[in-house]
């Protein structure tokens, strides 16, 4: 396979000659392929099969142990002004960066294959998709791309089709840190990649293309690439609604895509859509419509079992590419968390020593293909995407932040997104408990500056008088004694529906300064175990630390400058405003 667009071959050839690989291979993406590329690294021992009566076509991978999680210090947004890339990213000139990377691609290919992926991030016909080509000479990556995204001949068909793809170069090089980078060049569409296999490092269509280019081809182009879930909730009547979720790493992210209904909320269902990335558009109506580019997903595994994540923890029974995990003695997939086996031989291979560190490696990963989950809604490939009617921010934050509330106004819930923080827990390097704005959860994933990213979101009123509400959750809230005091987990789906139900005014709530609050009678809380002076906890805006959080927001948005849109600095002060009325008034 080659392809008819000269764009295209005439970069497959430049690279080829500067990269010198012995052999090229274009991806057709068929399940023969797929099958070769799995023999081919299990001739080499980059691959081991797994147990195939216990997990069937599952396979495991062990990475070189200096190579295991994406490297933000070493990520780059190359844009020509410094500011457009903003204090959010690491910046560096083009040129320099080319220069860099061009030094370190050449010869590296030397001996190796060099493997051209055509893909397509969304449903293969839908407008709202956009097309990339990653150049790899990894097989690992080959497989794990086509687990991840619409692969191949009808990908290539499109882009010959488009004329115009985001290009991504890789090479695993030497797996050496000191060179090790990761550069995007968000005016050209272009990423390259040096000398890591890891998943977020070397997947390009992930967060490199799906959150950091197209964030910025989003902006340039009037949508939105968002760092967020997408789940469909169906109620007892069959009424469904799409609601798309953005939440920092630790805060139940993937549980909340895949939430399964507890048995005391009967006829209710949940659909999985997406579980990470959410691409949305503007459509004719002006309703703001949803698509998952992936139609993948690349997990993380420790803490997954039937009881935190029943349907990721069936899922990953079968078809999937396990990466850093241990193993039992006889051979199936074993990670902290995993309430049976027990491990034989650790995440580096050697033989499982308790005094040794984790038997899987804590950022160990799962690769599945979407269609394994038991909760995959068919409208993941639908080209017209899902309505949204709820645009969800959440952090982990003990105290502050209430439940739930919802956002009085569209600049209002921009704030609110702009303002997310988390605490940092003990997974995080870093003192416990240090709160970490991460707007929108995008810190790591956005292309160009915040502010201009946040004056983007602003914009959407311009164009439609249909924008989803939007609201902030916290699952975190804990008493004095360090318990939580909402149980989570399946249970969310409680607060959702309060959400539902306000966007179809269906629901009450009280007005305060922060936004709008359920009272505790609003919230569907039966045959729910919780009393009802914790449900008063849960939903109470305490003045005082309200006062200081929105003077800790304010100091974060304005290390931004000049660039921070006006109608932020507006909507803090009225709330700021609000609160210092309300104090007044109780004292």
């Amino acid at each position: 396979m080659t392809t008819t667009l000269d764009a295209l071959q005439a970069w497959v050839n430049q690279v080829a000659d500067h990269t010198q690989p012995e052999a090229i291979h274009w991806c057709t993406g068929t399940e023969e392929e797929y099958r070769d590329l799995i023999e081919l690294m299990l001739a080499k021992g980059t691959l081991s099969k797994l147990n195939q009566e216990t997990h069937p076509n599952c396979f495991l991978h062990l990475s070189d142990p200096n190579d295991v999680a994406r490297v933000e210090h070493l990520t780059f947004v190359c844009t020509e002004n410094e500011d457009d890339a903003g204090q959010n990213n690491n910046w560096m000139p083009p040129a320099d960066a080319h220069e860099q990377m061009d030094a370190l691609f050449e010869n590296s290919m030397k001996g190796r294959i060099m493997y051209v992926i055509p893909y397509c991030m969304g449903p293969i016909d839908s407008p709202y998709s956009r097309c990339g080509v990653e150049i790899t000479d990894s097989p690992y990556v080959a497989v794990n791309m086509k687990l991840m995204t619409r692969m191949g001949r009808k990908a290539l068909e499109r882009i010959e089709r488009e004329g115009t793809f985001v290009r991504g170069l890789h090479s695993t090089g030497e797996l050496d840190p000191d060179r090790r980078f990761i550069m995007h060049f968000p005016e050209e569409l272009s990423i390259k990649s040096y000398g890591s296999g890891y998943g977020g490092n070397a997947l390009l269509g992930k967060k490199c293309h799906a959150l950091r280019i197209a964030s910025y081809q989003a902006r340039t182009e009037g949508w939105l690439a968002e760092h967020m879930l997408i789940v469909g909730l169906e109620n007892p009547d069959g009424a469904v609604h799409y609601i798309a979720c953005a939440f920092p790493s630790a805060c139940g992210k993937t549980n909340l895509a895949m939430l399964i209904p507890p048995e005391s909320m009967k006829g209710w269902k949940a659909w999985t859509l997406g579980d990470d990335i959410a691409w949305l558009h503007l459509d004719e109506s002006g309703k703001l419509r949803a698509i998952n580019p992936e139609s993948g997903y690349f997990g993380v595994v420790p803490g997954t079992n039937e009881k935190t994540n029943k349907n990721a923890y069936d899922m990953i029974t079968h078809d999937a590419i396990f990466t850093n995990v241990a193993t039992t003695e006889d051979n199936q997939p074993w990670w902290e968390g995993k309430k049976d086996g027990a491990p034989a031989r650790d995440w580096q291979g050697r033989a499982y020593d308790g005094t040794a560190g984790p038997a899987a490696h804590p950022n160990s990963r799962f690769t599945v293909p979407a269609t394994n989950n038991p909760s995959y809604s068919s409208l993941s490939e639908a080209p017209a995407g899902v309505p949204t009617s709820a645009i969800v921010f959440g952090g982990r934050r003990k105290q502050v932040a209430p439940l739930v509330f919802e956002a009085k106004s569209w600049e209002h819930g921009v704030l609110v997104g702009a303002g997310t923080a988390s605490e940092t827990t003990a997974a995080m390097v870093g003192d416990v408990g240090v709160v970490r704005r991460d707007p929108m959860a995008m810190k790591p994933f956005c292309g160009y500056n915040f502010a201009d990213y946040w004056a983007h979101w602003l914009s959407f009123p311009e164009r439609s008088e249909h924008l989803p509400k939007i609201f902030h959750v916290n699952w975190f809230r804990q008493n004095d004694d360090g318990d939580f005091l909402w149980p989570g987990f399946g249970e969310n789906i409680r607060v959702l529906e309060w959400m539902i139900e306000r966007c179809e005014g269906r629901a009450g709530a009280r007005e305060t300064a922060i936004g709008y609050l359920p009272h505790p009678a609003d919230l569907n809380t039966n045959d729910l175990e919780i009393e009802a002076e914790t449900l008063e906890e849960l939903l109470t805006v305490d003045t005082d630390q309200w006062r200081a959080e929105m003077a800790s927001i304010l100091e974060y948005l304005e290390s931004y400058g000049e660039r921070l849109p006006e109608a932020l600095r507006t909507q803090q002060k009225m709330i700021a405003d609000a609160l210092d009325a309300q104090l007044a008034k109780a004292s």
